[in-house]
């Protein structure tokens, strides 16, 4: 499976950018979809996530501001983030994951900045 990203940028804070990634190649088992974000220094953390059944979990920092979704057919899926602070500013992943072992598949990430 390969994981291709794209968007993201530099936007003031309060300002809003969104996110998209695509699985190509044997994607007939994915399960979840979802991205991670790794600030400047720190670990790699949960952002969002989708699974096949469409339920969702979001980290707590971002509930309310950012919004998941997928497209099943297009094997695709969108974060928008809106209402940007700086403490989002990292590198965003996407991840898949497939069954039955899920592992998973990582994109190569994409750079998200909130100015202040």
């Amino acid at each position: 499976v390969q994981v291709v990203e794209s968007g993201g940028g530099l936007v003031q804070a309060g300002g809003s950018l969104s996110l998209s990634c695509a699985a190509s190649g044997s994607t007939g088992n994915i399960n979840a979809m979802g991205w991670y974000r790794q600030p400047p220094g720190k670990q790699r953390e949960l952002v969002a996530d989708i699974n096949s059944g469409g339920t969702i979990t979001y980290a707590d920092s971002v509930k309310g501001r950012f919004t998941i979704s997928r497209d099943n057919a297009k094997n695709t899926v969108y974060l928008q983030m809106n209402s940007l602070k700086p403490e989002d500013t990292a590198v965003y992943y996407c991840t898949v994951v497939t069954s039955p072992c899920r592992h998973p598949y990582w994109g190569q990430g994409t750079q998200v900045t909130a100015s202040t």
